[in-house]
Protein backbone atom coordinates (compact mmCIF):
# COMPACT_ATOMS: atom_id res chain seq x y z
CA UNK A 1 0.00 0.00 0.00
CA UNK A 2 3.09 2.26 0.21
CA UNK A 3 2.15 5.94 1.54
CA UNK A 4 -1.37 5.06 0.27
CA UNK A 5 -4.65 4.62 2.04
CA UNK A 6 -5.97 0.66 2.55
CA UNK A 7 -9.35 -0.65 1.96
CA UNK A 8 -10.48 -0.57 5.44
CA UNK A 9 -9.09 3.15 6.09
CA UNK A 10 -5.56 2.93 7.05
CA UNK A 11 -2.66 4.70 6.40
CA UNK A 12 0.57 3.82 6.29
CA UNK A 13 1.73 7.37 8.68
CA UNK A 14 -1.08 6.18 11.31
CA UNK A 15 0.94 2.63 12.17
CA UNK A 16 4.14 4.57 11.63
CA UNK A 17 5.63 3.65 8.53
CA UNK A 18 6.88 5.48 5.38
CA UNK A 19 7.93 4.65 1.73
CA UNK A 20 11.72 5.72 1.15
CA UNK A 21 11.46 8.49 -1.53
CA UNK A 22 14.93 6.90 -2.82
CA UNK A 23 14.36 3.09 -3.07
CA UNK A 24 10.94 2.38 -2.48
CA UNK A 25 11.76 0.05 0.66
CA UNK A 26 8.83 0.35 3.47
CA UNK A 27 10.38 1.00 6.77
CA UNK A 28 9.71 2.93 9.88
CA UNK A 29 11.22 5.73 10.91
CA UNK A 30 10.32 5.47 14.93
CA UNK A 31 12.54 2.38 14.57
CA UNK A 32 15.14 2.88 11.84
CA UNK A 33 16.27 6.58 11.16
CA UNK A 34 17.89 5.49 7.28
CA UNK A 35 16.50 3.28 4.74
CA UNK A 36 18.25 -0.60 5.72
CA UNK A 37 18.27 -0.53 1.66
CA UNK A 38 20.22 2.86 0.87
CA UNK A 39 20.76 4.73 3.74
CA UNK A 40 18.50 7.33 2.70
CA UNK A 41 16.62 9.25 6.11
CA UNK A 42 13.29 8.24 6.95
CA UNK A 43 10.44 10.44 7.60
CA UNK A 44 6.88 10.20 7.76
CA UNK A 45 6.73 14.03 6.59
CA UNK A 46 9.25 15.84 5.08
CA UNK A 47 10.90 18.06 7.95
CA UNK A 48 9.82 21.41 7.95
CA UNK A 49 7.63 21.58 4.58
CA UNK A 50 5.57 24.03 5.35
CA UNK A 51 8.37 26.43 6.99
CA UNK A 52 10.60 25.89 3.99
CA UNK A 53 8.06 26.35 1.23
CA UNK A 54 7.12 29.60 2.37
CA UNK A 55 10.64 30.70 2.66
CA UNK A 56 11.28 30.02 -1.21
CA UNK A 57 8.01 31.21 -2.17
CA UNK A 58 8.41 34.83 -0.25
CA UNK A 59 11.64 34.75 -1.80
CA UNK A 60 10.19 33.84 -5.16
CA UNK A 61 6.93 36.74 -4.70
CA UNK A 62 9.89 39.46 -3.67
CA UNK A 63 11.87 39.00 -6.78
CA UNK A 64 8.88 38.32 -9.09
CA UNK A 65 8.38 42.35 -9.42
CA UNK A 66 12.05 42.98 -10.35
CA UNK A 67 12.06 40.01 -12.47
CA UNK A 68 9.77 41.57 -14.93
CA UNK A 69 10.54 45.65 -14.34
CA UNK A 70 14.28 45.38 -14.72
CA UNK A 71 15.75 45.38 -18.16
CA UNK A 72 16.33 41.96 -19.21
CA UNK A 73 18.63 42.75 -21.95
CA UNK A 74 20.86 46.04 -23.31
CA UNK A 75 21.49 46.61 -26.57
CA UNK A 76 24.65 48.82 -27.38
CA UNK A 77 25.12 49.90 -30.71
CA UNK A 78 26.64 53.38 -32.07
CA UNK A 79 23.41 54.94 -31.83
CA UNK A 80 23.48 54.47 -27.80
CA UNK A 81 22.36 52.02 -25.44
CA UNK A 82 18.96 50.85 -24.63
CA UNK A 83 17.46 48.59 -22.43
CA UNK A 84 14.15 46.43 -22.69
CA UNK A 85 12.21 45.03 -20.23
CA UNK A 86 9.74 41.96 -20.72
CA UNK A 87 6.87 43.87 -20.70
CA UNK A 88 8.14 46.85 -23.91
CA UNK A 89 9.52 43.66 -25.44
CA UNK A 90 6.18 42.24 -25.53
CA UNK A 91 5.08 46.01 -26.67
CA UNK A 92 7.62 45.84 -29.87
CA UNK A 93 6.48 42.26 -30.73
CA UNK A 94 2.86 43.24 -30.60
CA UNK A 95 3.73 46.44 -32.82
CA UNK A 96 5.41 45.01 -35.15
CA UNK A 97 2.63 42.92 -35.74
CA UNK A 98 4.08 39.33 -33.93
CA UNK A 99 0.39 39.51 -31.85
CA UNK A 100 1.06 35.44 -31.42
CA UNK A 101 4.84 35.62 -29.90
CA UNK A 102 3.68 38.56 -27.80
CA UNK A 103 0.76 36.36 -26.41
CA UNK A 104 3.20 33.66 -25.85
CA UNK A 105 5.41 36.04 -23.75
CA UNK A 106 2.90 37.16 -21.70
CA UNK A 107 1.45 33.77 -20.50
CA UNK A 108 4.96 32.32 -20.20
CA UNK A 109 6.98 34.64 -18.68
CA UNK A 110 4.11 36.79 -16.63
CA UNK A 111 1.12 34.53 -16.43
CA UNK A 112 2.57 31.63 -15.66
CA UNK A 113 5.04 31.95 -13.31
CA UNK A 114 1.99 34.09 -10.89
CA UNK A 115 -0.16 31.41 -11.46
CA UNK A 116 2.53 29.20 -10.05
CA UNK A 117 3.34 31.37 -7.03
CA UNK A 118 -0.38 31.95 -6.24
CA UNK A 119 -1.46 27.96 -6.24
CA UNK A 120 1.47 26.78 -4.61
CA UNK A 121 0.06 30.10 -1.65
CA UNK A 122 -3.78 28.09 -2.03
CA UNK A 123 -1.97 24.86 -1.12
CA UNK A 124 -0.18 26.13 1.88
CA UNK A 125 -2.95 28.58 3.21
CA UNK A 126 -5.29 25.09 2.82
CA UNK A 127 -2.93 23.41 4.90
CA UNK A 128 -2.15 25.64 7.68
CA UNK A 129 -6.03 26.17 8.15
CA UNK A 130 -6.20 22.70 8.32
CA UNK A 131 -8.55 22.33 5.47
CA UNK A 132 -10.52 19.33 4.33
CA UNK A 133 -12.29 20.62 1.23
CA UNK A 134 -11.35 18.78 -1.88
CA UNK A 135 -8.35 16.93 -1.56
CA UNK A 136 -8.11 15.17 -4.42
CA UNK A 137 -8.99 18.27 -6.24
CA UNK A 138 -6.00 20.07 -4.28
CA UNK A 139 -3.59 17.20 -5.05
CA UNK A 140 -4.48 17.34 -8.77
CA UNK A 141 -3.50 21.04 -8.64
CA UNK A 142 -0.30 20.22 -7.27
CA UNK A 143 0.95 17.69 -9.68
CA UNK A 144 -0.17 20.10 -12.17
CA UNK A 145 2.45 22.33 -10.65
CA UNK A 146 5.13 19.84 -10.60
CA UNK A 147 4.61 19.30 -14.23
CA UNK A 148 5.02 22.97 -14.86
CA UNK A 149 8.10 23.13 -12.70
CA UNK A 150 9.46 20.83 -15.28
CA UNK A 151 9.10 23.02 -17.99
CA UNK A 152 9.52 26.32 -16.19
CA UNK A 153 13.06 27.04 -17.59
CA UNK A 154 10.80 27.42 -20.94
CA UNK A 155 10.18 30.95 -19.70
CA UNK A 156 14.02 31.54 -19.83
CA UNK A 157 14.35 30.49 -23.42
CA UNK A 158 11.38 32.56 -24.16
CA UNK A 159 13.14 36.02 -23.31
CA UNK A 160 16.42 34.33 -25.17
CA UNK A 161 14.25 33.91 -28.14
CA UNK A 162 13.05 37.34 -27.65
CA UNK A 163 16.50 38.86 -27.65
CA UNK A 164 17.26 36.60 -30.94
CA UNK A 165 14.66 38.44 -32.69
CA UNK A 166 15.54 41.81 -32.28
CA UNK A 167 16.85 43.41 -35.52
CA UNK A 168 20.36 45.10 -34.57
CA UNK A 169 23.50 46.24 -37.21
CA UNK A 170 26.26 44.31 -36.74
CA UNK A 171 27.99 46.64 -34.77
CA UNK A 172 25.61 46.67 -31.96
CA UNK A 173 25.31 44.05 -29.20
CA UNK A 174 23.30 42.25 -26.54
CA UNK A 175 23.96 42.27 -22.73
CA UNK A 176 21.70 40.41 -20.00
CA UNK A 177 19.93 42.38 -17.68
CA UNK A 178 19.47 42.17 -14.38
CA UNK A 179 15.73 40.62 -14.80
CA UNK A 180 17.16 38.02 -16.35
CA UNK A 181 19.12 36.97 -13.20
CA UNK A 182 16.03 37.58 -11.59
CA UNK A 183 13.48 35.87 -13.87
CA UNK A 184 15.44 33.03 -13.37
CA UNK A 185 15.96 33.15 -9.75
CA UNK A 186 11.89 33.63 -9.57
CA UNK A 187 11.61 29.97 -11.76
CA UNK A 188 14.11 28.29 -9.39
CA UNK A 189 12.68 29.07 -5.98
CA UNK A 190 9.24 28.50 -7.70
CA UNK A 191 10.53 24.90 -8.64
CA UNK A 192 12.12 24.25 -4.90
CA UNK A 193 9.20 25.45 -3.24
CA UNK A 194 6.85 23.01 -4.86
CA UNK A 195 9.56 20.35 -3.80
CA UNK A 196 9.71 21.17 -0.49
CA UNK A 197 5.78 21.22 0.05
CA UNK A 198 4.74 17.67 0.98
CA UNK A 199 1.26 17.15 -0.45
CA UNK A 200 0.66 14.27 2.04
CA UNK A 201 -0.18 17.30 4.56
CA UNK A 202 -3.50 17.80 2.30
CA UNK A 203 -4.80 14.53 2.98
CA UNK A 204 -3.59 14.33 6.95
CA UNK A 205 -6.08 17.08 7.69
CA UNK A 206 -9.04 14.84 5.39
CA UNK A 207 -8.22 11.79 7.43
CA UNK A 208 -8.40 12.80 10.93
CA UNK A 209 -12.04 14.11 11.57
CA UNK A 210 -10.82 15.77 14.71
CA UNK A 211 -9.06 18.41 12.65
CA UNK A 212 -10.91 21.48 13.59
CA UNK A 213 -10.84 23.49 9.89
CA UNK A 214 -10.03 27.27 10.15
CA UNK A 215 -12.22 29.53 8.96
CA UNK A 216 -11.94 33.35 7.85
Amino acid sequence: MGGGKAMNGTTAASIGKTVCPTCGLLGSPATDRACRRCGTPLHLRKPHSIQRAWALLIAAYALYLPANLLPIMETRSLFGVQQDTIMSGVVYLWSSGSWVLAVVVVIASVAVPLVKLLSLTALLVGVQRGSRRQPLHRTKLYRLLELIGRWSMLDVYVVTILAALVQVESLASILPGAGVAAFAAVVVLSMLATMAFDPRLIWDAADNPQTKEITL
